[in-house]
């Protein structure tokens, strides 16, 4: 598949920074896919949309391959617009020894893609950094066959949750939305979804919601430390000063106020999703 012409009219609030893929190389199929992972079958065709390294996606494959553990069976096909991710994604894949599947640079708002080319299409934390969900969705329709299933799951920022009360993780609550809905995306898409879903023309749509938790020391010191740095270092920290949105000191206490949450032992994290399986 050929480079693609981009379409997409938001910026990817997140960027690809070191800290950015310690949380989205954590992501497995267990603990972020696993409302669907139940309706998958060998044999079947998966398109894993924003891919990313990719560890989602092997699962997948691995879910759709033959029992017998060979590379027949089902294919999981990975796309993200990010051409460096996508060759970690295939490093990956390798590493594991996953070969029924492959990874492609592709454009979610246009899909070189046959109609009717998959049996399920899956976007997990995708669609919040779209400038149009509605239409992504139509496309991700459009590539899925009569009778398959288009997968989406999003967080939902205004619905985290944290103990204790920590300042900084209200400053930055209000700062990470802001950002991202300059950059033209939804932070909030998880109570988004169904809405979506209807407008972009899905009527059997069975709707959810799933949880990650960050409690135990590890899982704190993990997660707050991720943000921290990400807060400080990552493209989302570039954009938010360039933006106009926060000072370098600005940011700097908010990374402070991540590693002070991460340290009290009593710290607690919900972050929930929205989830849909959607019928085309």
């Amino acid at each position: 598949m050929s480079e693609p012409a981009v379409r997409e009219t938001a910026v990817y609030t997140h960027g690809h920074h070191e800290s950015v893929l310690r949380s989205h190389t954590w992501r497995t199929a267990a603990n972020s896919a696993a409302y669907l992972v139940g309706e998958l079958r060998p044999g079947m065709r998966v398109l894993d949309i924003g891919c990313g390294p990719g560890t989602i996606t092997a699962d997948l494959a691995e879910l759709v391959a033959d029992g017998d553990g060979g590379g027949g069976g089902g294919h999981v096909t990975g796309v993200d617009l990010a051409s460096d991710v996508v060759a970690q994604a295939r490093a990956h894949a390798e590493q594991r020894g996953v070969d029924n599947v492959r990874f492609a640079v592709a454009d979610v708002n246009a899909l070189e893609f046959d109609d009717d080319s998959f049996d399920v299409v899956h976007a997990h934390q995708v669609l919040q950094h779209l400038g149009d969900p509605v239409g992504a969705l139509r496309e991700m329709r459009r590539v899925c066959r009569p009778g398959g299933i288009v997968a989406v799951r999003d967080s939902d920022y205004a619905a985290f949750a944290w103990y204790p009360a920590v300042p900084a993780l209200d400053a930055w609550s209000a700062l990470y939305r802001s950002v991202a809905r300059a950059n033209g995306g939804e932070p909030d898409a998880g109570r988004r979804l169904q809405s979506w879903a209807r407008a972009a023309g899905f009527t059997d749509v069975t709707p959810g919601a799933g949880l990650w938790c960050f409690a135990t020391p590890q899982d704190r010191a993990w997660w707050s430390g991720l943000w921290a740095d990400r807060t400080t270092a990552s493209q989302y920290g570039r954009i938010a000063v360039d933006g106009g949105h926060a000072t370098p000191e600005e940011l700097a206490a908010i990374a402070e106020g991540w590693r002070a949450w991460g340290a009290h032992e009593d710290a607690w994290f919900l972050v929930p999703h929205g989830e849909l399986l959607c019928r085309a």
